[in-house]
């Protein structure tokens, strides 16, 4: 490609090398996305190194045993936030990643600015209780995080004991804590997100979230370090370097985060736009330079050996892993063409390999192509204000349904299953579950994601209509039941990847492939499922140390390789 070719002039031919939403948006390949250049964790990691952010421990106040206060401070170009942790003894009785839960090991907040004594008081008598306390409009970001205990005792005993830990023990968990839920977005009297979007800093989807998640890990390397030193005194040894990178921070994700992209079609939208449009533009290149053909070959080989280490104990995820291992040779052996390379790549992967290598392979491709994929990051927001379009006429929308949501119309309901799951929201923790329509109570507080079956209920209400020309405000005057549906649809029409085109009622629907869709947009890696409804990740795992931050390589860490640990072919957890 010339270098001075301008995007914009490379986008106005990709529409050919882009997958249509009705491949692409589909439960099977959203639970098979891996991450990629533009993941948040990725994209935040790049802002850190390009505007030398540096961060900071500003506060240290935590006794022998690990328990206390500590304050994280990141200075960026446009202003400072500080993450203060509230360390806390845990029976092990009390320790469980459920939402229910109402004790943890470690509490934090993401504040904006650096807090003095008084704000940590105040912060220490809230936080720990999480949703049950009151923040601010000046705390960001409300979470907590459990221990991984027999790993954080192990590592504590080696390092009291003067030695490192063995890279096989820490690579079999990948994480000293895991968190259990990071909430941000106004909620619990946290700063509401148009406030936090003022700072152009922060604007980016999760950016103040995942900060938080960095700072977290952080915080685990020096609390580990911290109870070594005062258990083993002048024999003790920190922590080096590899074995912190090694360690990220897990992360236990259920049925919560399932609707979210259903509820956020706007911003799904963008999202897929962003990674698809990435994926074209590198399809489109019609030669590939010898560098950029090395750089591909040395990622390949990389993820390889990342899935060999892959583990979990799930038995269909470890026969997709086996698969994937498999594929990735195939695609090793394969030559690389020398008309549009990565364009024919695609196409015979497509035809020939596993979804889950499908996707990995597409997350590779954009590796190598920082000038032509890393701007998308900045498309990945939206405007998420919807209204009804009430001059149109029934004929309009009978013809936008019929192309734009064929999909769902193609759907049968009368076959068993087809309606099975209904989704609702919890009392208790207020938090979305699903359950079976014909043996639980509840469907009459069901929430709306069945879009297949409300798309059939209008489209059957509209073709019943003697006037097509009759506006939708009259319509709608006549069935009101359909006002949600007709905004939806409607607002879908410039949201070509907005819509998951699969039933979500359906009895083979599995939740964890959104859970999975999403977390590949942070930036997760070695998905751990523990059901269909939820899934351990593991975040910022090979991700640069705050010392290493401003490093020419800091970018280099996408699907990461522990040197020193055994292969992973059975999956042994």
């Amino acid at each position: 490609m010339n270098p001075d070719q301008s995007l914009s002039a490379v986008d106005a031919g990709i529409e050919r090398y882009m997958r249509p939403p009705h491949v692409v948006m589909r439960l099977e390949r959203m639970g098979s996305l891996h991450q990629t250049r533009i993941s948040f964790m990725r994209s935040l990691v790049r802002r850190m190194n390009r505007e030398k952010w540096t961060i900071e421990r500003t506060h240290w106040d935590v006794n022998e045993l690990g328990y206390g206060v500590a304050v994280y401070t990141v200075r960026t170009p446009e202003r400072s936030y500080s993450l203060v942790a509230f360390s806390n003894e845990l029976d092990d009785a009390d320790r469980t990643d459920r939402v229910i839960a109402d004790k943890w090991d470690v509490t934090f907040a993401l504040v904006d600015g650096i807090p003095d004594n008084a704000d940590i008081e105040r912060l220490g008598r809230c936080i720990p209780l999480q949703e049950a306390g009151r923040c601010s409009s000046s705390e960001l970001v409300l979470s907590r995080a459990n221990k991984s205990v027999r790993l954080f005792d192990y590592v504590v005993e080696c390092l009291a004991d003067g030695r490192q830990p063995e890279i096989q023990r820490l690579a079999e968990v990948g994480y000293l804590m895991r968190t259990t839920a990071v909430y941000g977005n106004g909620k619990f009297g946290l700063s509401d997100r148009e406030k936090v979007m003022r700072e152009e800093v922060m604007c980016s989807p999760y950016r103040a979230e995942l900060l938080s998640v960095y700072l977290i890990r952080c915080f685990t390397h020096d609390l580990v370090d911290h109870v070594a030193s005062m258990r083993g005194g002048g024999r003790s040894v920190k922590l080096d370097k590899q074995r912190k990178t090694i360690l990220g921070i897990g992360n236990a994700t259920g049925l919560g985060m399932a609707p979210y992209l259903h509820k956020h079609p706007a911003l799904l939208n963008n999202w897929i736009v962003a990674r698809e449009t990435a994926l074209g533009r590198v399809r489109a290149v019609p030669t590939a330079t010898p560098e950029k053909v090395e750089r591909f070959r040395t990622l390949l080989e990389r993820a390889a050996e990342h899935v060999h280490q892959w583990r979990t104990d799930d038995a269909l995820q470890c026969v997709r892993i086996e698969q994937l291992s498999k594929d990735l040779e195939h695609i090793r052996n394969r030559p690389i063409d020398e008309h549009y390379p990565w364009h024919e790549l695609m196409q015979w992967a497509e035809t020939s390999l596993s979804m889950e290598a499908q996707e990995m392979l597409a997350s590779l491709l954009m590796e190598p192509y920082p000038e032509l994929v890393d701007e998308l990051e900045c498309t990945m927001g939206a405007d998420e204000s919807v209204s009804i379009h009430p001059d149109a006429t029934v004929r309009e929308l009978i013809d936008t349904i019929e192309q734009s949501y064929e999909w769902a119309l193609q759907i049968d309901f009368e076959q068993a299953g087809a309606s099975h799951w209904f989704w609702y929201v919890s009392k208790e923790k207020l938090e979305p579950r699903i359950g079976v329509r014909d043996d639980e109570t509840g469907t009459d507080k069901e929430m709306p994601l069945g879009v297949a079956v409300q798309a059939q209920r209008v489209y059957a209400d509209l073709k019943a209509t003697r006037n097509p020309h009759q506006t939708v405000a009259v319509f709608l005057a006549l069935h009101p039941q359909h006002r949600h549906i007709v905004r939806r649809i409607q607002n879908m029409v410039c949201r070509p990847y907005g819509e998951i085109q699969d039933n979500l009622l359906d009895e083979h629907m599995r939740p964890i492939d959104m859970l999975r869709g999403k977390l590949s947009f942070f930036g997760a890696t070695k998905f751990d499922p523990k059901s269909d409804r939820w899934t351990r990740i593991t975040m910022y795992q090979g991700a640069p140390l705050p010392e290493e931050l401003h490093a020419d390589d800091a970018d280099d860490w996408c699907f990461p390789v522990i040197e020193g640990m055994e292969s992973a072919a059975s999956n042994p957890v």
